[in-house]
């Protein structure tokens, strides 16, 4: 992190020694053709380049006797156990930061062209072998008429090809072009090539203020509607008022007072720093629109909790987080003090609590992680035999 994360690659041979696909190429391809999974295939054709948004079905997708195509899956820490874990690996960057695990599939030949991405990237070989072309671009211009952000004037500086288990960081903008080659593994087969791209999430000023202005604006409208105007505000009005409004010859003229009310409604809204940290807590745990969670199908056991007879373990597609005042789950946020608020933010960086642990937990505490398991955000885990 101090001498890499954002400033220059880092090639990283057998990061992972003895790496084994999460998910074998019939099941990413089953992932694939799901409704709520997100997935792309690429083509590249003599005519230029096709892309299709999923559902991809099996049947649709060209024979694996075909070059040139790669299939992209996203998310898949959030369908599958096994990638979920992988991900944890990278929780060396703030989960703030960490997004997703994406797989790319491709036949000899396939790419997603020459291109560079505004977030940096973990590129993880897990099986087969690709051909990676580097370079800091200062020329990104794109490519015109073409389904792919693919730059016009790709020029590498570096080269590598990575096998199973290696592994290249990119930093943000730094343009890169991957080219799946054959390969045979043990015993003669021909090996899938299938890189498991780590990304990270970079909100832009203008998406992050335009986002919290919005929520702190929601949070103003709830305390207007309990009273007193606002979160340790001076009981201003909530509306617009103009009692000493003359009669005027020029209508469509923006009043002055209505643009000193919108400035004082801007700065209410940002003084109060734990409306603030609020709705940015909320916002970077907000599950993404494509995710949804069952409700449990157990009843959530307190007496259980309570004497240190279950763990907790959150789901896959859980984000909690916290700060020093509040935790934050799913998009919701609960202001945390003393000893419960320890346990909380324990359960955030472990993503469990194990028995003994929970058992420490007060009456709230428990009552709580009742409604998130009951939401399906977490689930009970029973107190091993051994134990």
């Amino acid at each position: 992190m101090r001498r890499h994360w954002q400033k220059k690659p880092l090639l990283i041979r057998q990061a992972i020694p003895g790496l084994q696909p999460v998910l074998s190429r019939a099941e990413l391809f089953k992932l694939a053709a799901r409704e709520h999974v997100e997935s792309r295939l690429i083509v590249q054709q003599p005519k230029g380049w096709r892309m299709k948004q999923g559902p991809v079905t099996p049947s649709g997708l060209p024979p694996l006797s075909q070059n040139g195509w790669t299939l992209l899956v996203q998310g898949v820490d959030l369908h599958d156990p096994a990638a979920h874990q992988l991900l944890q690996q990278f929780r060396f960057v703030p989960d703030a930061r960490l997004d997703d695990l994406m797989i790319s599939f491709a036949t000899a030949g396939g790419g997603v062209g020459p291109h560079f991405d505004s977030y940096d990237v973990f590129l993880l070989q897990a099986s087969g072998r690709r051909r990676w072309k580097i370079g800091r671009q200062k020329d990104l211009t794109l490519q015109e008429g073409v389904p792919l952000k693919i730059l016009q004037n790709f020029e590498p500086e570096e080269e590598f090809v990575l096998e199973a288990g290696d592994m290249l960081y990119l930093p943000p903008r730094y343009a890169h072009d991957g080219i799946a080659e054959s390969a045979v593994q043990a015993g003669g087969k021909a090996a899938d090539c299938m890189t498991y791209s780590i990304g990270f999430r970079a909100p832009g000023r203008r998406e992050l203020a335009a986002e919290l202005l919005q929520r702190l604006a929601e949070f103003s409208e709830d305390d207007a509607d309990e009273g007193a105007g606002g979160r340790g505000s001076s009981a201003k009005p909530a509306l617009y008022r103009d009692p000493g409004q003359a009669a005027t010859a020029t209508p469509a003229a923006l009043p002055a007072s209505l643009a000193a009310f919108a400035g004082e409604a801007l700065a209410e809204a940002l003084k109060d720093p734990l409306a603030l940290a609020c709705a940015l807590g909320e916002y970077m745990t907000e599950p993404k629109p494509s995710v949804w969670f069952e409700e449990a199908a157990d009843e959530w056991d307190a007496d259980a909790a309570r004497t240190g007879c279950i763990g907790v373990q959150l789901d896959a597609r859980t984000r909690m987080m916290y700060d020093s005042d509040h935790v934050f789950i799913n998009g919701e946020s609960y202001l945390a003090k003393g000893a419960d608020a320890a346990l909380m933010r324990r359960l955030a960086d472990q993503r469990s609590l194990a028995p003994r642990e929970l058992r420490k937990a007060g009456v709230s505490a428990i009552a709580l992680l009742g409604d998130w398991h009951d939401a399906g955000w977490l689930r009970q885990e029973p107190l091993p035999a051994d134990a």
